[in-house]
């Protein structure tokens, strides 16, 4: 079955994946500045994205724009890839299309490291993109394990766009970050993602 399937019981029962859940646990996190060209492209997209109401809105005009930043804050080292086939088990499941995934390799053409799932939520709620995201994750693991890449932790998002919530995966343990974090924090959003990719360099 693809990602979008998988509810967090089938993650531990399938996986034999421990789910651990924690307050605060990017909270300590320090906040990243970030361009003008992204404040003054937010300013203007929000509204927007939040008019037109829509997964396809806010992946646009809100998410794409700050995981460019991202890949401009860290010289191009990263790649960035939106609704790419990610194809790594699927006689296990792990198959299917990433909202976004982020690899260490500055490599465009083909996923080769990646370190970061994010996924969107469905119909503005959270919990519902959990699931799908830790599958995602799961797969980044095993994808790495079979190249030989020494990529430790793994990195999962789920948001809506103005509500981000975020996860880690090391060895068979995923903890999930109770906090909730807001767009109206960009700069903690940044700097949660590259503390992500920079702690596997």
């Amino acid at each position: 079955m693809p990602y979008s399937q998988f509810s967090i019981d089938q993650i531990e029962t399938n996986f034999g994946i421990t789910i651990s859940e924690r307050v605060g646990i990017f909270a300590d996190i320090s906040e990243v500045t970030y361009s003008d060209f992204l404040a003054e492209l937010l300013q203007e997209y929000i509204p927007l994205a939040l008019a037109i109401d829509t997964e396809k809105s806010r992946s646009e005009l809100i998410i794409a724009p700050i995981l460019v930043e991202l890949k401009k804050q860290l010289n191009y080292q990263v790649s960035l890839f939106s609704g790419k086939e990610f194809n790594v088990a699927p006689e296990r499941g792990l198959s299917g299309f990433c909202d976004f995934l982020i690899s260490r390799s500055p490599e465009q053409l083909l996923i080769k490291a990646p370190v970061i799932t994010l996924v969107e939520a469905k119909n503005d709620n959270i919990q519902s993109g959990l699931g799908q995201c830790m599958a995602e994750m799961l797969a980044a693991q095993l994808f790495n394990e079979r190249k030989g890449n020494e990529i430790k932790t793994i990195y999962g998002a789920v948001t809506t766009g103005s509500i981000w919530k975020f996860m880690r995966l090391e060895g068979q343990v995923i903890e999930i970050d109770l906090n909730e974090y807001f767009l109206s924090n960009v700069g903690k959003i940044l700097g949660i993602f590259r503390s992500g990719l920079e702690s596997n360099r």
